[in-house]
């Protein structure tokens, strides 16, 4: 994009939007809370909802209209993942969810053009919810995901000497994502899988000694199994930063961190298993120098919202220059 000598470039993060179109609004608000079939785990996962991760889940949308209406002026944006509510939990091929995802992209790329870099993640694949069984990844969201929304699995970008690199979080860790998959869809993962890991070999095999790499990938759970990979192990110190989304607050991260290396837990459902699973790997996060982009609305208990500005020196003089700029409800 640039020379070593040029001038210091400004890259804006948003994450877990979680915009919610005409259609997914018509469900309403307790699209989570209903298929819950036991009245006690309905009440828990109320409780959590109402004090603690987010009261009413619609009231994340206007928080885009905001970003837009405060966003700083920049010379890239980059979405970090989550663009729609995923209210039938089968990602975008839920044409509601699909109806969503056109709008909050259609709203970023009518601001930013091709300024505008976006990321995959795991909301718009599918998955199943937190405490029942319903939803999974379907192989129709990837393609309409990928085709219809044009979103790449990966991508790159030269700043002078840093390259800013995205990666599909949910195909890296499709090992600890089997759960949500369907049997007879599974060989075409795996398959869109190793795909996608030898594209990034091949990023990090060709990075220049005196790069630095700028990650963007959604899920910090994919991280464990880009450290398995030779070609990562070797440049792993010349990736500066990670930028992941998912967790929504820094108070999940904190806790991840506290709770790194925990046994994996297999009593409670696919959820619970997924999260003890991901967290028993959480050590190997470290190395990839994480720094969370908060869901644009943050949760109910904090109200932590916001997004991240970067500044580049393209001669990678300094380290990048990471900002936090809250935007509360």
């Amino acid at each position: 994009m640039s020379s070593p000598s040029a001038k210091k470039v400004t890259v804006l993060v948003l994450s877990d939007i979680h915009f919610a179109g005409p259609g997914e609004r018509a469900r309403g608000s307790d699209f989570e809370l209903a298929p819950i079939k036991k009245p006690l785990l309905r009440f828990f996962a109320g409780t959590l909802r109402h004090f603690i991760w987010m009261r009413d889940p619609l009231a994340r949308s206007p928080q885009l209209q905001v970003f837009l209406n405060k966003a700083r002026p920049a010379d890239l944006v980059v979405g970090n993942g989550d663009y729609t509510m995923d209210s039938a939990f089968i990602g975008v091929a839920d044409e509601a969810c699909l109806e969503s995802a056109r709008e909050c992209l259609g709203r970023l790329r009518a601001q930013f053009g091709d300024r505008l870099h976006l990321v995959i993640g795991d909301h718009e694949l599918g998955k199943k919810t937190m405490f029942s069984d319903l939803g999974s990844m379907r192989l129709a969201s990837w393609q309409v995901t990928t085709e219809t929304l044009g979103i790449k699995p990966l991508w790159q970008l030269s700043v002078g000497n840093y390259l800013l690199l995205a990666v599909t979080s949910s195909l890296i860790a499709l090992p600890a994502h089997q759960v949500d998959t369907m049997p007879e869809e599974w060989a075409e993962w795996q398959r869109l899988r190793e795909q996608h890991l030898a594209a990034i070999r091949s990023v990090f095999e060709s990075l220049q000694p005196g790069q630095r790499v700028i990650l963007f990938c959604h899920d910090p759970t994919a991280l464990p199994f880009l450290a398995l990979e030779e070609s990562v192990q070797r440049r792993m110190p010349q990736i500066e930063q990670t930028i992941i989304g998912h967790l929504h607050t820094d108070l999940v991260l904190w806790k991840s961190r506290l709770l790194a290396g925990m046994p994996v837990v297999r009593a409670f459902g696919p959820a619970v298993y997924k999260m003890s699973a991901a967290l028993h790997q959480a050590q190997a996060w470290r190395p990839f120098k994480v720094r969370l982009c908060p869901a644009l609305a943050g949760i109910e208990l904090f109200n932590d919202g916001g997004y991240l500005s970067l500044t580049l020196d393209p001669a990678a003089r300094q380290p990048a220059e990471i900002t936090f700029h809250p935007l509360p409800r």
